[in-house]
């Protein structure tokens, strides 16, 4: 095999992940990685919460905890809070907490009492309580254990973007990864329509055999070069835009996102270890950026003087292929689902290694570019779905926005199918099995959302008493036992 250039157009987050995944995949083979990026483009830089398979990329590549999560003033995430999502139904909040070894132990008594529940008796269903992960976020506990704990326990992290990026920048470099700085003035194409190189504002060239677009929502290779072609989910996703404003780190660090609904949209807070980063994800269509920053603004507690608020408008959907011709596209240019359950990063990296495994078993070329993009458009349909599913099953209505989402029936099959056997008390478990969805958002997950929201029958009359209470005290039992083997965030983090 000769020597393989592939070229990365543009950094930011995505950029570096590819690269750092790239070189270390292939890094006994003859493959060269360059990454070319601007410093007269900013990166949009708000992406600060993960899913836990940002835990196994950092692991994968040999870097511990220790050597960056201090230099991307990072955090432990374990949970999401929903506040003010389901009103109606008279819950106030609810967790998504990431799910770990010991939830084995306890997830089948979940989603018992949640058919209990759906058949009109009245048992507790809350998600957090039967989940470690929720215990550990009540108790602002960090997800590290003994050498001795005997389970393996799943987290995420809060992070700073930029500095991520800086840090991934870094590391790549010693993994042989060639930086090039400046603007790209022209992507070239081969007779054939294949991408050749990019022509350079400064008057060089880079080309290359293989090329990823990670040029954010421009999409300079392969929606603009190539003319791949691009699907909207507005029909069932309203929101298009974001105000962003920071303020001081809290006092105790939470070891969770917070995600509360508001008139257009939903404000998220996420605990770093030098700040809070906030934003407000909203419908321009049913509200004005002005409007936007000062409703973001009351609900922080703060006066029109505090910080300087910044706007971030979105493209929110995916290409029609995300690998075309000697192109694959990641990050904004590939798609992009509103961040409301953090799975931008978690999409490029589970791409990125897709890719490698398909492109190295096509011989580095295209023979599996079908398989690939068929994989990868499930992948973000069917985190749309779960995201969608939040917006249709609110029960808030003091807004024009929160009624029609409500009222939306823009809504794929398989998300009906799901509605439809949950309402109709069926296996909802075997029904995610049919479909093949465990891959994507798996039954507990599904649980904590549907219970979360209390998509419930009205209770029986008649009720046979409180039958799982022995249960619910093994549980408490149970999960204080294990809160004994962790620390605090803040004291670990102090260590």
């Amino acid at each position: 095999m000769r020597l393989h250039n592939i070229v990365i157009a543009g950094g930011g987050t995505a950029g570096w992940m590819a690269a750092n995944l790239i070189a270390h995949a292939w890094r006994d083979k003859p493959v060269s990685v360059t990454l070319v990026e601007s410093a007269d483009i900013p990166t949009v830089g708000v992406g600060e919460g993960s899913t836990p398979t940002l835990k196994r990329f950092f692991s994968d590549l040999g870097i511990a905890e220790q050597d960056w999560m201090p230099a991307c003033n990072a955090t432990y995430k374990v949970n999401i809070r929903f506040r003010n999502w389901s009103p109606g139904s008279g819950i106030k909040e609810y967790s998504h907490p990431f799910i770990s070894q010991p939830d084995t132990f306890t997830e089948r008594a979940f989603h018992v009492n949640c058919h209990t529940r759906r058949l009109g008796l009245d048992v507790n269903t809350q998600p957090d309580d039967f989940l470690l992960n929720g215990w550990l976020a009540k108790a602002h506990r960090a997800p590290k254990t003994p050498p001795n704990f005997p389970f393996r326990i799943e987290y995420g992290y809060h992070f700073d973007s930029a500095l991520l990026g800086r840090f991934l920048t870094k590391h790549a470099t010693t993994l042989g990864v060639m930086r090039k700085e400046g603007n790209i003035a022209q992507v070239l194409k081969h007779a054939n329509g294949d991408i050749r190189g990019l022509q350079m504002a400064d008057g060089s060239f880079v080309e290359g055999d293989f090329f990823i677009d990670c040029t954010g929502f421009r999409s300079l290779l392969l929606q603009q070069a190539l003319e791949v072609g691009f699907t909207s989910f507005s029909d069932n996703l309203f929101n298009d835009s974001a105000v962003v404003l920071p303020t001081p780190a809290a006092g105790q660090l939470p070891v969770e996102t917070v995600s509360t609904a508001l008139s257009a949209g939903w404000a998220w807070s996420i605990p770093l270890s030098h700040r809070t980063g906030n934003g407000y994800v909203f419908s321009s269509a049913h509200i004005s950026h002005d409007q936007a920053e000062t409703e973001l603004r009351q609900h922080l507690g703060l006066a029109d003087n505090d910080g300087e608020a910044r706007f971030l408008s979105m493209k929110v959907g995916q290409a029609h292929k995300h690998w075309h011709r000697n192109c694959l596209a990641l990050g904004l240019a590939q798609g992009f689902i509103e961040p409301l359950e953090a799975t931008a990063l978690h999409l490029v990296q589970l791409s990125t290694e897709f890719f490698i495994e398909h492109y190295e078993k096509g011989h580095f070329g295209s023979a599996h570019q079908d398989t690939f993009n068929a994989h990868i458009s499930e992948r973000f349909n069917r985190v749309r779905d779960y995201i969608v599913a939040h917006y249709k099953l609110n029960t808030r209505d003091d807004t024009d926005y929160w009624r029609e989402n409500r009222n939306n029936m823009a809504l794929s099959e398989s998300l009906l199918q799901l509605l439809d056997v949950w309402y109709r008390k069926g296996d909802l478990p075997a029904e995610i099995q049919r479909q093949n969805l465990h891959h994507h958002f798996g039954t507990t997950s599904w649980h904590c959302l549907l219970a979360g929201y209390g998509c419930f029958p009205p209770l029986a009359k008649n009720q046979p008493g409180l039958g799982d209470l022995f249960v619910e005290k093994d549980l408490d039992a149970f999960f204080r036992g294990c809160l004994l083997n962790f620390p605090t965030q803040q004291d670990y983090l102090q260590r």
